[in-house]
Order: C-alpha cells, then sequence, then structure tokens
C-alpha cells in the first residue's frame, strides 16, 4: 500500500476542488473602509434583482441607519428586489461586550421594519442564524454581500467604525467580484441550507428564546457541517479561477485546504490575522516552512489596534485582557522562533495607526494563491465558528500587482519586530491584566480561553 507523504496529500487535496473560471478584470482590490462604505451604497443603488448580506452584525449606528435606509429606498423604488440579511442569532440580541442593556440590532431591525410598513409578502427581511445554543460556542461568521451577480466580499460587518463613519475606523480587506456562477453559489447555500431551516427565524418580528429552539439549533449545525457551495466547476487548471469554501466543525473542508495551501509554498508565505492564536495544525505547518528555509510574515495588530482593547483610563472587563493575552501568545513565538527573527526569514510586523484597528485576515502563498476570508486562523474559528473563504487560484500570476499592491498598503502603518523583546512582558501590564492573567494560568484557564476567544 502506497502512503503518501502530507505535501503530496496537500497536492491531490488541492487538485480534487473545484474552480470557477474567473476574469481578471472583474476582481477589484478596495483600500480602504470608505470605499468600502461607498461600494455598499452603489451596489444597492443598481442592484436590479437581489440584494443577501450576510455579516456577524448589523449595527444600530450612523451607518447602519444609512445602509438600511439605502436598502429600503431601493426597495420602494424596486419592489421586485429581493433584499435577505442574514446575522448571528445571538450578537443581534445583545449590546456590545461590556456595555449595558440598551436596545437591540433586532429590537431595531422590527422599529424600521414597522416605519416603513412594507407589505408582509414583499418585505426586507432580517435573519437570525443560531450557530449553536451559546454565542461563546460558534457564531455566524460567514462574509459576503451578494448585489444581483456580484459579490463583495470583506471580513466587516456594518457599523460605524468598519465603515469608517467618523473619525476611527476598522480596517480590513474589501474585494469585488464579478461572477454569476460564484454569486449564485453563495445565494443558493444561505436559501437552501440556512434560510429554509427551522432554527432560523426573522429578527424583525417577534421570535422565541434560545432555550424553545435549542433542539432545532443543534440539529442544524450538525446539518451546516456537511454543506459546501454548489456549483458547475471544473479541476484547477492554468487560468485564474475561483473557489467558494465553507467550513463548520473540526474537520471542516476550509480548514484543511488552509493546511493544504502552507504546504504549496515553494518561496514565501503571508497570514494577515487580527488574533494571534494559531491552531495547533498550522502551528507545526509554520515550524515545518521555516526549517526548510521558506520565508514567511505575519502581519497582525498591536495590542492597541485590536478591537477588544481598552485604554487603562478606561473601565476593564474580561475582554479587556484579550490584546494582552494575544500579544503574550505572540511574545512566546516570537521567542521561540528568534533565530529565524534574526536571519530574516521569520518577518512579524506590528499594525498600529492612532486609535484606529487591526481586522484584517488572509493567506498569501507565492504569488499563485490569494485566500480571501473572515477566519481569524485560530481555534475558535477551526472548530466553532461558521466560517467562509473565496481561494483565488493565480497559477499565472495574472492578479499579482493587485495584490502586492494590497499588501503593502497593509504594510503602510507596520513596523516589524526585531526582537522578542520588542513586546512587553506580563509584569508591564497593566495591574488588573496582571492578576487576571495570572488568574487564567493558575486554574489553567489560559488554554480553554485561547479556545473559545
Amino acid at each position: 500500500m502506497l502512503i503518501l507523504n502530507k505535501s503530496t496529500q496537500a497536492t491531490r487535496y488541492l487538485a480534487g476542488l473545484s474552480f470557477i473560471p474567473q476574469k481578471a478584470e472583474q476582481i477589484q482590490f478596495l483600500a480602504s473602509p470608505e470605499r468600502f462604505k461607498a461600494e455598499i451604497l452603489a451596489q444597492i443603488a443598481k442592484a436590479q434583482s437581489r440584494i443577501y448580506i450576510t455579516a456577524l452584525y448589523f449595527e444600530k449606528d450612523e451607518a447602519g441607519q444609512e445602509i438600511l435606509d439605502a436598502l429600503y429606498q431601493a426597495k420602494l423604488a424596486r419592489p421586485q428586489l429581493e433584499i435577505k440579511i442574514l446575522v448571528d442569532w445571538h450578537r443581534a440580541q445583545r449590546g456590545r461586550i461590556g456595555e449595558g442593556a440598551t436596545l437591540s440590532n433586532a429590537d431595531w431591525y422590527q422599529q424600521i421594519r414597522e416605519k416603513y410598513a412594507l407589505p408582509v409578502e414583499n418585505d426586507i427581511g432580517f435573519y437570525g442564524v443560531p450557530i449553536n445554543g451559546r454565542e461563546v460556542f460558534g457564531v455566524l461568521h460567514l462574509k459576503g454581500f451578494v448585489f444581483d451577480d456580484t459579490l463583495l466580499y470583506s471580513g466587516a460587518s456594518i457599523n460605524n467604525v468598519y465603515l469608517h463613519q467618523f473619525e476611527r475606523y476598522r480596517y480590513d480587506r474589501y474585494h469585488i467580484i464579478e461572477n454569476a456562477t460564484l454569486a449564485n453559489a453563495f445565494v443558493e447555500l444561505l436559501q437552501k441550507h440556512i434560510l429554509s431551516n427551522e432554527a432560523v427565524a426573522r429578527l424583525d418580528q417577534p421570535r422565541q428564546k434560545i432555550a424553545e429552539i435549542r433542539p432545532l439549533v443543534k440539529a442544524f449545525r450538525k446539518e451546516l457541517c456537511q454543506q459546501r457551495y454548489q456549483y458547475v466547476g471544473q479541476p484547477e487548471s492554468n487560468q485564474l479561477m475561483v473557489c467558494p469554501l465553507i467550513g463548520l466543525g473540526r474537520k471542516n473542508g476550509l480548514n484543511k485546504t488552509i493546511e493544504a495551501l502552507f504546504y504549496q509554498v515553494e518561496q514565501k508565505l503571508t497570514i494577515c490575522t487580527p488574533y494571534f492564536n494559531f491552531p495547533r495544525s498550522l502551528r507545526t505547518r509554520i515550524e515545518r516552512l521555516l526549517n526548510n528555509g521558506k520565508q514567511i510574515e505575519i502581519i497582525v495588530g498591536d495590542k492597541t489596534a485590536n478591537d477588544f482593547y481598552t485604554p487603562p483610563s478606561e473601565k476593564f472587563t474580561m475582554a479587556s485582557a484579550l490584546p494582552y493575552l494575544y500579544e503574550k501568545n505572540l511574545r512566546a513565538f516570537a521567542k521561540r522562533y528568534d533565530r529565524f527573527l534574526q536571519n530574516g526569514q521569520l518577518t512579524i510586523r506590528l499594525w498600529k495607526d492612532g486609535d484606529n484597528s487591526y481586522h484584517l485576515k488572509g493567506v498569501w502563498i507565492d504569488n499563485r494563491y490569494l485566500l480571501l476570508t473572515g477566519n481569524n486562523l485560530n481555534p475558535r474559528a477551526w472548530a466553532l465558528d461558521a466560517e467562509n473563504a473565496v481561494l483565488i487560484a493565480d497559477p499565472l500570476g495574472e492578479l499579482t500587482p493587485e495584490a502586492e499592491q494590497e499588501l503593502n498598503q497593509i504594510r503602510t502603518h507596520t513596523k516589524i519586530l526585531s526582537h522578542y523583546s520588542d513586546l512587553e512582558e506580563q509584569r508591564q501590564y497593566p495591574e488588573k491584566v496582571q492578576k487576571l492573567l495570572k488568574k487564567f494560568g493558575r486554574v489553567k484557564l489560559d488554554k480553554i480561553v485561547k479556545m473559545l476567544l
């Protein structure tokens, strides 16, 4: 019996994926949250048949109101336009972490629906998708806005900071892909395997409590774990192609694809993640690449650019300790692989731009593969959340100039870590953070926290 090595297995796994041909001129790389917001509004204004928005949340704030009003105006102007918005069930029914009880996003959806009073059979639908019975054990982390035959893909949700409504912004990646087959695949999965499920319900109407639908949620999660995007594709060939991927549960197709991509590195691997906490399978592959002489660049947010960061002068919550926990992980990683930092094989960049935050995710393999995803490349994404991605195979390097321009833009506000000691130690953290991290360590909660957050 022939036993294949892992590299050969990975190559065969990628060769078995089904790809959709793509024209290079029908992919655009957007450089800023302002461009992202402008594109959302432009696509809403010209959509004729369908708008499907999938995000972690759609916030009740000025940017959210502007987008929602634009959606209703489009619906009033073109009643035949189908508009459905899918967000996480749990996130929509609570405030932000650390904030007191306020009017929830779901309550707001219902208020706006009543304000416009469109016919029930032809209104805009907000749907809550419960990936697990409790938010801590899994959320809807699928991304993608479909406008007719165009996919606008980003890891961003909809609110003031993601859309740079005021002074602060949260930096992400933003891509426009014109491809009817790809857009149809995204919509078909939502229609057949999410919106049709009994566990998924309207948030802008009276709704049941999670306890009442818990058995339905359990069955829904099990079913969604088995799904993939459906379309007529072809094996990877010597042309520009895209492959949509979805993943839920440990051994899902998206995880396997990312792991396989790490075995395709011939020269350089670049990774972006806002939360430095790689799952074990990726850590081992990174170590293998370094030992084999490959170049690796990791771009991660400075702890103060983490969206959970709160200045010491503000109210401290348990979530306030998370950026320090991620930095602690990064320092340990940099210390372990310091010899590669020093010989130039490993480059770690810390992103910081004032009090703005960093939310980029993605993988670049040489000039051959680009992964667009909302996946944080951490244990939570690997096992608990529903994730998706678009893998771009570019064997001729047709998108290389745009991909390099995107990376150079991302690097603009970064500094290169020269030594692990450039990062603070735990004893240098604010006293409340030190106490909490020490408590985690004593009762071995840090491993559980790393898994869940």
